[in-house]
């Protein structure tokens, strides 16, 4: 749940009206100055107190608590450890913040005051910076899904977060940074929203629907295909892995626009997102075990709808494209089959060794409709692989890339959002894997490189210069050591990646 109000101050946080005080230091400095000199002084050494006791050592995500007992005008102070200065940036504040917070909802604070921090010399940050932090860790540290449990009593949750601000001159910069953080902090929301969503709930109509719901309310141009129209455009491939769910739950073909108006004059980047609400495996099944977290498999989808909601509230001034092709991948009498060929809409024809190589059989026909917008790139994201969860585990998700650029400016965003990537290589011996005896290509080159096959097979549809995939089967569900994102459940990867990524784009087009 978000936090209702954000307010951004010029005073100092001991005169701010609230009942918990996060303040942070450093792990390697015995000195400190601004706001918390100013609540040792006011509470009679209790900071240092604290740290010559060796209680608190600034480590990083280290907690202690202090109560003023009417000293100052707020019930408790929350330290937190920032870890050492020297490491000191936007992603260590982000951690900490969202430690402070997540304690101060632990001891049912209500109205939480905090700051900026700048650091100093080679590590210091801008207001801006800083206040996008505050409110990225704040947003993202609180998430926590509900969903459908029959006891709706709400989980205490903080109501307001007050950000004192040093000076007038640095108040309309983190006003702005606070407005950053807050579209990238509710782009993760939405994605973990939708990807936590059971499966008989998010389906592809409700994909649809949420995606044009987000569209209206942000002013992009949305349209939604249904399947008759991907009939007409000869998506084969993604009908094919539709037709499991027959007349049930049929395929929506997603499309969203911002900047539509402007298509002609400002350069097009195409995001394409994997949306299969639920993978069974088809007739290539999976097993009980392994079929639970396919509610995930859309969660590329989810990253693109959401990444144009954050790309909108930015007003990024480029043509940016959203496309998801979402579908189930089921077994009934109407499913396909191993051995089957189908088609897809650029004529090629796949033969089916795996019907659990499903996702990449979407993205063919996607890829393929992203020609029509003369992109200067396309970037597509997917929960692809077990093969890249084999490789690269939870650290990164794998990159492949025709463009050494489109991948250093991927890695860069990867690394500010903590949603990295890592690339692999597109050798041509994946190429010879795919090929097959009874059609142009096969969808799986076996359980060997089945990362690269895979990359290799969308290749295969892509016609235009530039061209990134994001695999990110490892990155979806369950994250590591990493207060801003959730243990269980959905991480909300992608969408901070893919908006970053496409502000960098603008940055160096400008």
């Amino acid at each position: 749940m978000l936090i209702v109000d954000i307010q951004i101050h010029v005073k100092p946080i001991i005169e701010t009206d609230c009942d918990t005080i996060v303040t942070f230091l450093v792990e390697d400095n015995a000195g400190y100055g601004g706001a918390t000199d100013a609540i040792d002084k006011a509470t009679n050494g209790a900071v240092q107190e604290l740290i010559d006791a060796g209680d608190f050592t600034g480590k990083s995500g280290q907690i202690a608590v202090i109560y003023p007992r009417g000293a100052i005008n707020t019930k408790r102070v929350v330290l937190v450890g920032l870890g050492k200065s020297q490491e000191f940036s936007a992603i260590t504040l982000r951690r900490a913040v969202a430690t402070g917070m997540q304690h101060a909802r632990k001891i049912k604070a209500k109205r939480v005051a905090t700051l900026l921090v700048r650091g100093g010399n080679d590590h210091a940050l801008t207001a801006m910076q800083s206040a996008q932090a505050v409110v990225e860790g704040a947003i993202m540290g609180l998430y926590t899904y509900r969903g459908q449990k029959s006891d709706s009593t709400a989980q205490d949750e903080i109501d307001e977060l007050h950000i004192s601000v040093f000076n007038q001159a640095d108040l309309a910069d983190a006003q702005a940074g606070a407005n950053r953080g807050k579209a990238y902090a509710e782009g993760a929301v939405m994605t973990r929203n939708l990807v936590n969503t059971p499966p008989n709930i998010c389906t592809p109509a409700y994909l649809a629907e949420r995606a044009s719901d987000m569209a209206k309310a942000k002013g992009l141009r949305v349209e939604i295909l249904e399947e008759g129209h991907m009939r007409a455009l000869k998506m084969g491939a993604l009908l094919g892995v539709a037709q499991g769910s027959g007349t049930t739950h049929t395929p929506r073909f997603i499309i969203l626009e911002h900047n539509a108006d402007k298509a002609g004059t400002l350069p097009t980047i195409v995001l394409v997102g994997k949306g299969v609400t639920f993978d069974t495996g088809g007739y290539s099944i999976k097993t009980a075990e392994g079929m639970i977290g396919m509610k995930a498999d859309m969660g590329g989808g989810g990253a693109v709808i959401s990444a144009m909601s954050i790309i909108a509230d930015l007003q990024v001034p480029l043509h940016v494209v959203g496309l998801v092709p979402a579908v189930e991948n089921m077994i009934s009498d109407k499913a396909y089959r191993p051995q089957d060929v189908l088609t897809a809409s650029n004529g090629k024809t796949i033969e089916i060794i795996s019907t659990d190589a499903e996702g990449r059989l979407i993205l063919a026909d996607t890829l393929v409709y992203a020609k029509r917008y003369h992109p200067v790139a396309v970037v597509d994201i997917a929960t692809l692989t077990g093969a890249c969860v084999v490789a690269l585990g939870k650290a990164a998700a794998g990159l492949f890339a025709t463009d050494d650029d489109v991948a250093n400016l991927l890695s860069q965003a990867g690394d500010f959002t903590e949603e990295r990537v890592w690339r692999l290589p597109l050798y041509p011996e994946y190429d010879k894997a795919i090929e097959s005896d009874t059609a142009d290509i096969k969808n799986s080159g076996g359980p060997r490189s089945g990362v690269g096959t895979s990359a290799a097979f969308l290749k295969q549809f892509v016609d235009y210069p530039i061209w990134a995939h994001v695999d990110m089967a490892g990155m979806m569900v369950d994250a590591e050591n990493n207060p801003t994102i959730p243990t269980k459940g959905a991480t909300g990867y992608g969408a901070r990646l893919l908006a970053y990524f496409i502000e960098l784009w603008a940055q160096k087009s400008s």
